[in-house]
């Protein structure tokens, strides 16, 4: 996993905006990982008791990956868009132990 760049991005959205800003999300998510050879992977998940509570598991093939995928229309229109619904965000750097799917 050498060189990958493993984010994990804890939000709060407001609860009033969650079905706006779950839509708004899915599209970027759609748009980043169809479009970016660079984006490995976006997972996003809500607590169940808590669905205004999301994390995000990021996956970028490396920094310059991670750095163009903030830049891109689809990625500025989602920051734009949610801006007045995510209540808070911490972004967290990881490192991967081990990641694996099917």
């Amino acid at each position: 996993m050498s060189g990958k760049i493993v984010r994990i991005a804890e939000l709060e959205i407001d609860p009033a905006q969650i079905d706006t800003y779950r839509a708004l999300l899915a599209e970027e998510i759609n748009a980043s990982v169809e479009n970016e050879p660079g984006v490995l992977m976006l997972h996003a998940v809500s607590e169940k008791e808590r669905p205004e509570q999301l994390r995000i598991l990021e996956v970028y093939a490396d920094q310059e990956a991670y750095e163009t995928h903030l830049r891109t229309p689809h990625f500025l229109k989602y920051k734009k868009c949610t801006a007045d619904m995510v209540k808070s965000l911490r972004l967290i750097d990881a490192d991967p132990v081990m990641m694996r799917a099917k």
